[in-house]
């Protein structure tokens, strides 16, 4: 029971940013139609938002500390952070070591544009172009962005840590009548998942209560009868490929303490989340969130020693035998709609 319980949480935190990336995914998909395969790059781009700000929070100055003496006698030249003189050292330490979380408010507006740049200089061009073509350009665009980022930033990964205040362990054992150390769990990982729960329910309520959101769910079930009364759907488009860049770049933002950032993180991401974009169903957000963490437990529990003693390897590729039986069972996807992906 405790090795259950265990891969569950592990599924959740594995499905949380699956879930994240193909929420993404999905709405723009479902408004523009256009399948975007450098929405993994954004992802990458959010780690390194918190990267950036963590940098940036210990850019220091050199000063000569008289408290402080090498073996002749002479005083030491000590780097200080200039949030120290601007903050005082105790506000100072606190900024730094909260830079993760501080880097979710760097980030938005950060993604924000890079998504609108990306919508208006580039995806535009190929709305009523065949998929095959948007695959082309936007594998093509991730693969620059990773490369931008692999020359400022090197190519090894780049330890981003937590929050102190997160860096233990929380004790589900005793928590649930179990020995104590049985199940124990990182808060981390735990913080991330409501944070990916957060943000889905945020979208989902956005789309679901807001005028906004009601005039983009319409337009993705009729476009054309949208535009015809008025109103300018494009336009809205443009803002939702916005907010799923956003998105992505949080879920990034977020995923850097548990995965340490480096330039081909967006690329690992990437394949998985689009299977979860079919497994759900092209189009559907739900299914979009269910596929995530769906697909998330099963990989989880296929990684166990005892499945794996008895099918070697079966962690690599249970993601895409569910993939495979569910198009040929039902090609559109467990909450897709009826006719996508059935022609």
């Amino acid at each position: 029971m405790e090795a259950i319980i265990l891969q569950i949480l592990n599924g959740l935190d594995k499905g949380s940013a699956y879930a994240l990336i193909a929420l993404g995914l999905t709405l723009i998909f479902g408004t523009l139609g256009v399948v975007n395969f450098a929405h993994g790059a954004l992802f990458m781009i959010g780690a390194f938002c918190a990267v950036t700000l963590s940098r940036i929070l210990t850019l220091s100055h050199t000063v000569i500390d008289e408290t402080k003496v090498d073996f002749l006698g002479n005083p030491l030249k000590v780097d200080v952070p200039y949030v120290y003189d601007w903050f005082g050292q105790a506000t100072g330490d606190a900024i730094i070591d909260w830079a993760v979380p501080l880097a979710i408010l760097f980030s938005i507006p950060v993604m924000l544009f890079v998504g609108y740049a990306m919508e208006r200089g580039l995806i535009k061009h190929f709305y009523k172009r065949p998929h095959a073509d948007q695959i082309l350009v936007t594998f093509g665009l991730a693969i620059v962005l990773q490369e931008v980022i692999k020359y400022f930033y090197g190519a090894n990964p780049i330890p981003t840590p937590a929050p102190q205040a997160f860096a233990g362990s929380f004790d589900f054992g005793a928590m649930l009548g179990f020995d104590p150390n049985t199940i124990i769990y990182p808060y981390w990982r735990l913080v991330y998942f409501a944070f990916a729960a957060i943000i889905i329910g945020g979208v989902f309520a956005f789309l679901q209560f807001t005028t906004f959101g009601m005039v983009v769910r319409a337009g993705m079930a009729d476009r054309e009868t949208v535009g015809l009364l008025g109103i300018n759907i494009d336009k809205r488009f443009t803002i939702m490929f916005g907010i799923a860049a956003a998105v992505a770049g949080l879920a990034g933002v977020m995923y850097a303490p548990i995965n340490s950032p480096n330039y081909h993180m967006g690329m690992d991401f990437l394949v998985l989340s689009f299977v979860v974009v079919v497994v759900g169903g092209m189009g559907s957000l739900p299914g979009a969130v269910a596929a995530g963490f769906l697909l998330g437990i099963l990989e989880s529990f296929a990684s166990m020693g005892a499945v794996l003693e008895v099918l070697p390897g079966l962690n690599q590729i249970i993601i895409y035998l569910v993939a495979i039986i569910i198009l040929l069972t039902r090609p559109r996807g467990l909450m897709g709609r009826k006719g996508v992906m059935e022609d």
